[in-house]
């Protein structure tokens, strides 16, 4: 009965290995067809049968790319974009999920439940009526309406930040309680440097938000000059009046090559902060 067990398992396993393989491979078709699309000149991107591999590497896709739009001006317009956002973004949405996590106030559930309501509001709900707002303010084409909610903290982070403080045993502080040290530098040189693979989580989903914003920066922002990486993407066929397959998916493979460095780079960072958040301590 043993080995009939045993025997179930591993045919469990290897069945559940395959269905993740197989889902797998065809997660990574269009990425590969889209490198492959980047070297290969126009006579061998749509043929029957399809030819995955290019016959050899046809880099004049790239040259073309860079002559329809400023691929790097576009991306440094979107890293600034990130990098504005993430600042306040990570900070303040730390700084709440703190208080959350560690001070007991009249109405603290109901505050956190409103909170959590938020995130049940699509953004295709409120984006007319922000729009509005911005453009009463005069901030419509510019990158105000993109980074300064960000200082108001985002729902989902909040969330998620707040699961990992609630993993810190209470003890960790009372020794600069007694020191006199206020509850904000505890959270600055204390929590903070504690919650660093979080912060490096949320800072990465944030970073990942803005560069793949296509909806947001497309309604405000109409200045070419100010485009960022992913409307320079979308505008690519109308720059030239039709759609150069090969430099278009060139420039897709360059605009992805950020995002990959990143994600390699944070790797381990992200897995212990989602591992860390999902543990009651």
């Amino acid at each position: 009965m043993a080995l009939r067990g045993i025997k179930g398992e591993t045919v469990r396993k290897a069945l559940l290995y395959t269905f993740y393989l197989l889902g797998t491979v065809l997660m990574l078709l269009p990425f590969f067809w889209m490198i492959s699309t980047a070297f290969k000149p126009d006579s061998q991107i749509f043929t029957m049968p399809v030819k995955w591999l290019p016959s050899s590497l046809y880099w004049d896709n790239f040259k073309r790319a860079f002559q329809v739009i400023p691929i790097v001006k576009y991306m440094l317009n979107t890293v600034s974009i990130a990098v504005l956002k993430i600042g306040g973004e990570v900070f303040v949405s730390a700084l709440v999920a703190y208080g959350f996590a560690r001070f007991d106030f009249k109405g603290k559930n109901i505050f956190f439940l409103i909170l959590l309501a938020t995130m049940m509001l699509p953004y295709e709900v409120t984006m007319i009526p922000t729009f509005i707002m911005w453009s009463h303010l005069g901030l419509s084409d510019s990158y105000v309406p993109l980074v300064l909610p960000a200082y108001f903290g985002a729902a989902s982070f909040i969330f998620f930040l707040r699961m990992y403080f609630s993993t810190f045993p209470a003890s960790i502080e009372e020794s600069m309680v007694m020191d006199g040290a206020s509850y904000f530098l505890i959270f600055y040189k204390l929590i903070l440097p504690l919650g660093k693979p979080a912060l490096l989580t949320i800072g990465l989903w944030a970073f990942l938000g803005t560069w793949n914003d296509l909806l947001g920066q497309l309604i405000y922002i109409n200045d070419p000059a100010k485009y960022t990486i992913q409307l320079g993407l979308a505008s690519f066929s109308n720059m030239t009046g039709e759609t150069l397959w090969g430099p278009l998916m060139a420039a897709s493979f360059m605009a992805l090559l950020p995002v990959i460095f990143i994600l390699l780079f944070a790797q381990r960072y992200f897995v212990e902060g989602i591992k860390m958040a999902g543990i009651k301590g």
